[in-house]
């Protein structure tokens, strides 16, 4: 398994991220090896959780109703931010030493993790699914930062271990925003490499636009200066579009589901 780097860097520069994004797409295109597949599952899904234009709901190409639809997606890159706190837990609101809950509208997200083979998806069970993200303010924890003292602070990080289903849920808040990146949040699917092959994919979700200025429309979002949306994104501009989360409206907050499936081969 490749070793994990811990990134200081003050910025989560845009121009870094697209030069490696960029050089990572040209491996994919010449390997059938490290790939993304992933499924949106949204309010937008036509019955049994296909979508509208899904070829599995045109009489010609019908499928069984179980059998996920996979589109194809680039990796992207992981960015300075990334801190492998060993933080097991599913609630990676709070910060570990002091229990405060960072503020924001609180977000349900669950994964469900994917190996691709021949065509088909099934489960992979045992694999560590990573989440990290910036706060309302935008700010990560864990990292210097000139704006606050959140060295050594744990908050918004965590991973959980899949299920026989492939399921991972992570209870935390919709993210904020920093300069020069859209909303985004980052995850990590990681397999030791033992009975199994070795595994190591990082990718980034997005937010839908209609949905995010609604948030941040109210504290503690609500602040100065212009937001990146995400077509102004270099990185979000490389599949990001497949890369979209499409929240539902759930009590005080929001769900959401996707689905992520790897090719091991």
């Amino acid at each position: 398994m490749t070793e994990m780097k811990k990134f200081d860097s003050m910025s989560d520069s845009p121009a870094a991220e697209s030069l490696r994004t960029r050089r990572d797409l040209l491996l994919l295109a010449g390997s059938a090896g490290a790939l993304l597949l992933v499924e949106h599952v949204n309010a937008q899904s036509g019955p049994a959780g296909k979508r509208a234009n899904d070829p599995a709901n045109d009489g010609a190409g019908k499928r069984a109703s179980n059998a996920p639809a996979c589109v194809l997606a680039p990796e992207q890159t992981e960015g300075p931010y990334f801190v492998d706190e060993h933080l097991n837990r599913a609630d990676i609101r709070s910060d570990p030493a002091t229990g405060s809950l960072r503020p924001g509208v609180p977000l349900a997200l669950a994964l469900r993790v994917q190996a691709i083979n021949a065509g088909s998806c099934t489960p992979l069970d045992g694999a560590l699914v990573d989440l990290w993200h910036c706060d309302a303010e935008g700010r990560y924890s864990d990292v210097p930062d000139r704006r606050s003292k959140a060295r050594g602070e744990k908050f918004l990080r965590g991973y959980q271990v899949t299920d026989q289903s492939g399921r991972v849920q992570f209870a935390t808040i919709y993210p904020g925003w920093y300069p020069g990146r859209a909303v985004h949040l980052h995850f990590k699917v990681r397999m030791q490499g033992t009975s199994r092959q070795a595994l190591e994919f990082t990718s980034q979700l997005y937010f839908e636009e209609t949905i995010t200025d609604r948030v941040f429309a109210q504290a503690p979002y609500t602040r100065s200066g212009r937001r990146t949306r995400n077509d102004d994104d270099d990185i979000f501009s490389y599949g990001g579009a497949q890369l979209l989360l499409a929240p539902r409206a759930n009590g005080a907050g929001y769900a959401a589901e996707f689905a992520v499936g790897v090719r091991l081969g």
